[in-house]
């Protein structure tokens, strides 16, 4: 009890190194958190992520990420288009980011434990000159 009276402040200073070695982690929320680009390709080449699209799909016919599948935002829950296998990694993409967060909070609450947005949406996806694809 003396050592921790003695160096209170080495103590303190500790814990608030170690608070901010934790705090990327706690503020991105674990696996909820949106994806940067270079995570999402990273979690297709390594893990097999999907992408789904979450646009309508005008939207998505005026172009979306190369191999996304289309499932609307509206009609999400207990699409046949979702795999069957819910441990596998989604991104879910829109325009912007905003449909394919709460897409992500649906998917997670169906059982889809690594269903996470791409930050940036679509807009980001094509800043980083990365592919996507127009439908007929």
């Amino acid at each position: 009890m003396k050592f921790l009276l003695d160096n209170w402040i080495l103590i303190l200073a500790a814990i608030t190194s170690g608070g901010f070695l934790l705090w990327p982690s706690l503020a991105r929320g674990g696996r909820g958190a949106a994806l940067t680009t270079a995570e999402a390709v990273r979690l297709v080449n390594r893990e097999k992520a999907l992408f789904i699209d979450v646009s309508e799909p005008a939207e998505f016919a005026a172009g979306h990420v190369a191999g996304a599948r289309n499932i609307p935002l509206a009609s999400l829950e207990g699409h046949k288009s979702l795999p069957s296998n819910k441990t596998l990694p989604l991104v879910l993409v829109c325009a912007s980011g905003a449909r394919a967060a709460r897409a992500a909070g649906i998917l997670r609450k169906q059982g889809y434990e690594k269903a996470q947005p791409l930050a940036g949406g679509l807009a980001a996806w094509r800043e980083a000159n990365l592919p996507v694809e127009k439908s007929a």
